[in-house]
């Protein structure tokens, strides 16, 4: 590897206080309900979802210029979410919020090439999680009825004074994010064959997948397709959902799962099922 390739500078390797190749975790609160977009087109609409109890909502706000953050941005929270459980495994005190990296080697850890349009769309990805806005009443605070926050805070590219090279990064992430992290049972690990799907709504599956099915022994997990739906947050008919599912489940190449529609009345049923070659 030369260092064109993997650009490094002695007074920013200190900053570095995370594992690159450790295993992925996902923030499990994110996984299941419509917290980013679904599409890789620009969306300017928002998401706004009450479960059937009524008893939780999200509703994301996307930016006018940036849109909204989308499910292959996430990937960079995931990348976040598995530095500080290494970290917290570690039993490394005052974990901070912020992180210090490089780009190639995020980019690296989800899988991505390492290009020079790479650096642009990690840029572009970032802008979109922090001009995102979501509030939701998932673990807000005593007393509280309801919480709103961005991705991430901030995020930085350190650039030397006098070469004008960058010399890495930083993100902050948001509290309501880096304390869903710090709590017990707070992450779940992942597939690493997760970077590995291209569509929108496979990933999301595989997020609901990965949270409900995992322990849910041999018969699996079932939910029915209009809930399915609704948690999806995605634009567009239910009856193009509907044949989005089908397609996805005919071709069942999600990592790790099968899938299996089961009729139901008028109401059919999505069973995943955990591969038991795992």
């Amino acid at each position: 590897m030369n260092n064109k390739e993997n650009p490094r500078h002695s007074q920013f390797d200190f900053f570095v206080p995370y594992v690159t190749d450790a295993p992925l975790r996902d923030h499990r609160e994110t996984m299941e309900r419509p917290f980013f977009s679904l599409a890789k087109r620009k969306r300017l609409k928002p998401i706004e979802y009450i479960s059937p109890d009524g008893g939780v909502f999200v509703n994301v706000y996307p930016n006018q210029e940036f849109g909204m953050a989308t499910i292959w941005d996430a990937d960079i929270l995931i990348w976040a979410t598995s530095c500080i459980n290494e970290m917290k495994r570690k039993k490394i005190n005052d974990i901070s919020k912020t992180l210090y990296f490089h780009p190639y080697d995020l980019l690296r850890s989800i899988s991505r090439n390492t290009g020079g349009r790479q650096y642009l769309l990690l840029k572009e990805s970032l802008g979109r999680l922090q001009s995102t806005t979501v509030v939701t009443n998932i673990r807000a605070h005593k007393g509280k009825k309801q919480r709103q926050f961005s991705w991430i805070e901030s995020w930085t590219d350190h650039v030397d004074e006098i070469t004008g090279i960058s010399q890495g990064m930083s993100i902050t992430l948001a509290e309501w994010f880096y304390e869903g992290i710090l709590t017990d049972g707070g992450v779940l690990a992942i597939d690493p064959l997760y970077f590995s799907i291209t569509g929108g709504r496979e990933r999301w599956l595989y997020r609901v997948a990965r949270k409900h099915a995992g322990g849910a022994g041999e018969k699996g997990f079932a939910i029915s397709l209009l809930t399915l739906f609704e948690k999806s947050g995605v634009e567009g008919s239910f009856r193009r959902f509907k044949y989005e599912i089908y397609k996805i489940v005919k071709e069942n190449k999600l990592p790790r799962y099968n899938l299996i529609i089961e009729r139901n009345d008028n109401n059919p049923l999505l069973r995943i099922i955990l591969t038991k070659n795992n």
